[in-house]
This record gives C-alpha cells, structure tokens and sequence, in this order.
C-alpha cells in the first residue's frame, strides 16, 4: 500500500470502528428489552442500526480521496489529516449515538408513545458526522 493511502483507509477503517461500538451497545439493550416486551421489536432494531451511518460516510471518503490523491490534487498528509480528523469525529459520534440509541430503547419500551421523540438527540448527533463529512468533502 502507498504511504499516501493511510488517508483513506484511517477513515474507512475509523467509520467502520465507531458504527461497529455504536450498533453493538443498541443492539445489546435491544435483545434485553425485546425479552421483555411482546411487540414493537423492529423499532428497537431500527434504533440499534442508526449509527452504521458513520461507516457509509468512511466509506465514500475514502473512495473520493483514493483518486484526489492519486491526481495529486490532494497530497497525502492532506490526506491523512482529512481522514484521521474526520475518523475521529466519527467514532466519537457513534459511539455517543449508540448510547442514546440505548437509553431510546429503555425508554421507548416502558413508554411506547415516546419512540419518536427519542430522535431528536440521535438526529442532532448524526448532524455533526454529516457536518464533518461535508467540510471534508469541501477540502477534496
């Protein structure tokens, strides 16, 4: 692999990090209430996939700044600081999604009626990942 390639593959791999701890901690609690409740099932499993979207946003970097840098028209520490900045801000965020994914499904499994308004704080958390994917494709 190309030194230069480090870019893109610490955001790829960073996305995929933070998604991977982000849908394991929803998906743990939403085995755990789904012992409990008889129905709204899918609505704990949609909750515990929300924050794979962080390692869809690794991944169209990557792939966008693979040929910039090959062009040169993105150097390769360009490159590496887009994709380990924004890599990080896509772990943290969802991992922090994850959590609230969490305490989504504890709440919305003892108050039904609620489910949507628990989206709020995993959409405003979302919106930072989406800001930061955006810039960086701003700087490419």
């Amino acid at each position: 692999m190309d030194i230069d390639m480090i870019g893109p593959a610490a955001v790829m791999t960073m996305g995929c990090l933070g998604s991977a701890i982000g849908c394991g901690l929803p998906g743990m609690a939403s085995h755990a209430v789904m012992s409990r409740v008889e129905e709204g099932h899918a609505k704990f499993i949609a909750l515990a996939a929300i924050p794979a979207s962080q390692s869809i946003y690794g991944l169209i970097l990557m792939v966008m700044m693979k040929p910039a840098i090959l062009s040169g028209s993105l150097s390769g520490i360009g490159g590496l600081g887009i994709g380990f900045f924004v890599g990080l801000v896509l772990i943290v965020a969802s991992i922090y999604q994850g959590k609230c994914c969490v305490t989504a499904i504890q709440a919305s499994a003892k108050q039904p009626a609620i489910y949507g308004k628990t989206l709020a704080s995993i959409i405003i958390i979302e919106t930072f990942s989406l800001f930061s994917f955006v810039f960086a494709l701003l700087l490419i």
